[in-house]
């Protein structure tokens, strides 16, 4: 990373206090001074509002009525949020593939298994900080693109699969603008 992490403000949003002391221990190894941390979702709202930070790194399962999922989700959704691009990476235990889709769906921009270890954290902490990932606001989803790479031989607006429909549509009328233009020139030609 071409800078420190000295000026990053990280909120920790983990109900097990000694998980919350290792996070804040590699955190504060590479570089972060300012650190807050809250045991549950509802906390996290509050200190969200009063602490302003740069980064959240939230678990997964939390105490209290809120999990990590729900406090994704306030700070993508809710009218309240104060910072709706906020990066968010979820560290958590729960790493079956409906758990992360979960989260990516709720508006995670980075995913990280436990146990952590300090380079994962680094390399998670520069992809938030130096390749951010653009927002999209499409029906039922506000958050990071969850395409992680772009296709270098693709042409067009569409990208998923549904598209196709989409697609031909938009062929067909290209080739009837098209066919509209030929008309029009060879009236103009007579």
């Amino acid at each position: 990373m071409s800078g420190s992490f000295d000026r990053v403000r990280v909120l920790i949003i983990e109900d097990n206090q000694h998980m919350s002391k290792i996070l804040r221990v590699i955190l504060q190894g590479l570089g972060v001074r300012v650190i807050e941390e809250a045991r549950d979702a509802e906390t996290a709202i509050t200190t969200l509002h009063e602490f302003n930070p740069d980064i959240v790194v939230v678990d997964y399962m939390l105490h209290g009525e809120m999990t990590g999922l729900d406090f994704a989700r306030y700070v993508r959704n809710d009218s309240d949020s104060p910072n709706k691009y906020l990066p968010l990476l979820m560290v958590t235990g729960h790493t079956d593939k409906t758990r992360v889709i979960e989260a990516i769906n709720a508006g995670v921009n980075e995913y990280l298994a436990k146990p952590v270890r300090p380079i994962d954290i680094y390399n998670r902490m520069v992809s938030l900080i130096e390749r951010p990932r653009r927002f999209v606001r499409v029906p039922g989803y506000f958050g990071p693109d969850r395409r992680r790479r772009q296709d270098p031989i693709f042409q067009g607006p569409w990208k998923r699969a549904q598209d196709e429909a989409r697609i031909k549509a938009q062929k067909e009328t290209e080739a009837c603008e098209r066919v509209d233009e030929s008309s029009d020139d060879a009236e103009d030609a007579a």
